[in-house]
């Protein structure tokens, strides 16, 4: 199996375009800090083709990372469909990019991130003018082959996480599943793979499916529950959005390196994430119990 980090930070990217904090500054300044484009994953099979998880605003610079070879057509597509953790515009505006599609886009959601993207943000009506959908059912607990079974060896379990509904759909009243994470399996190599870029609390079952996984990509936004109200640019803390902060002695920071799993790694950070600086203090605590900070272009091979 391979994993592929096509966009390591949180909505808005790194640094972000309205933002002069510390981290946004170093990053301006060619000291180091590399930029990073807003999150979403490529995962594919020992056999069959790329699928992207999350189509984030920078999805046309981020689809070149996948492109491993010469193509002999005119049109060609590198992903052969996109999975949606949620419905939020920084995991799902790019799929105004993919309308160019020559054939119906492949998504795979819950019936609340198609409500969503059908009746708040309508971006699926949108699509349905220009390259057409197929939209594919995934809710928590079922397990879907991606792909045909005979081409793919890759399958997706959808798992709840607690989460809340995008801001702009406030207006509609379905309380069904607003985020999850996927567990990935490989049939061929039995490898697992387990994405969760929204985590907002370590539950039993969490860390039970994060410990049966050869690796996992985790949720690492903010490093502090307060960090966007010091800084008053939003009255919101983490929690409030959904993110487990890393800091603290209940902070996924603990409580991943408490979590035995071989390969742990953050991801979907924000901006203001005092990790994004190397030999940063929070950084070299993050590092020191084992846990990677992800970056663009990461690729992992299981």
């Amino acid at each position: 199996m391979l994993i592929r980090i096509l966009g390591s930070a949180a909505g808005g990217g790194f640094p972000q375009w309205n933002c002069n904090c510390a981290g946004c500054q170093a990053a301006r300044s060619d000291k180091g800090v590399n930029p990073r484009t807003q999150s979403s994953l490529a995962v594919r099979g020992s056999s069959g083709d790329w699928f992207l998880v999350n189509a984030s605003p920078d999805v046309r610079q981020q689809l070149e990372r996948l492109r491993d070879g010469e193509s002999t057509s005119v049109r060609f597509s590198p992903i052969a469909g996109v999975l949606l953790s949620d419905a939020e515009i920084d995991h799902s505006a790019g799929l105004t990019i993919l309308r160019e599609a020559t054939e119906p886009l492949q998504i795979y959601g819950t019936n609340a991130v198609k409500q969503a993207l059908t009746e708040g943000f309508s971006l699926l009506r949108v699509l349905e003018n220009y390259c057409g959908v197929e939209w594919s059912v995934i809710e928590p607990g079922t397990v879907v082959n991606l792909g045909s079974k005979e081409k793919s060896s890759l399958t997706v379990e959808a798992f709840a996480v607690t989460g809340t509904p995008p801001k702009y759909i406030s207006s509609i009243s379905t309380e069904e599943n607003w985020v999850v994470g996927f567990t990935f399996r490989d049939r061929v190599s039995d490898k697992v793979v387990t994405y969760t870029p929204a985590l907002a609390e370590f539950t039993p079952e969490i860390i039970k499916r994060f410990e049966a996984s050869d690796c996992i990509l985790v949720d690492g936004t903010f490093w502090q529950d307060d960090e966007l109200t010091k800084l008053g640019t939003s009255t919101r803390t983490a929690l409030a959005m959904g993110h487990l902060p890393l800091a603290g002695d209940n902070g996924s920071l603990a409580r991943l390196a408490q979590v035995a799993c071989p390969r742990k790694i953050f991801v979907h950070i924000n901006n203001t994430n005092p990790i994004l600086i190397p030999n940063s203090p929070e950084r070299q605590m993050v590092e020191a119990v084992g846990v990677e900070v992800g970056n663009d272009g990461l690729t992992i091979e299981l």
